[in-house]
Formats: C-alpha cells, structure tokens, sequence
C-alpha cells in the first residue's frame, strides 16, 4: 500500500503545482513527514489522511487506492 499512497499524494501535489513544503505548510505538518511519505518510509497517520483529502478535495479511498 505505501507505493500506491506515496504515488497518490504526488500526483496530487503535481495537480496543484506544491512542493513538500507547501504541502506541509497547507496541512500543517513538518515537511520532512511529507518527504518520508513521499520516500516510503512512513505512511500518513488516519488525521494526516483526513487532512490530505479535505486539501484536495477527494477522500481517503482514493489516497490509499481503494478507488481510482
């Protein structure tokens, strides 16, 4: 699951044209937690997905790619 979480929340951010810190700014989080999602490391926490889908406007099926 994390490859497809980390693909998600970067496509997302290419959408809206965000770097990490920008994202991490909007959500309210460090930016180097978006950088060890991104890297696969760690995954986000169920708030951090509650966070990441009220920015983009989507639900959290799709971050973890339940839905398409």
């Amino acid at each position: 699951m994390k490859i497809i979480v980390a693909e998600r929340i970067r496509k997302l951010m290419q959408c809206e044209g965000l770097n990490q810190t920008q994202l991490a700014e909007k959500i309210g989080l460090k930016q180097n937690t978006i950088s060890a999602w991104l890297a696969e490391k760690n995954e986000p926490s169920i708030s951090s997905l509650w966070a990441l889908a009220d920015y983009f406007n989507t639900d959290i099926d799709y971050i973890v790619g339940r839905k398409d």
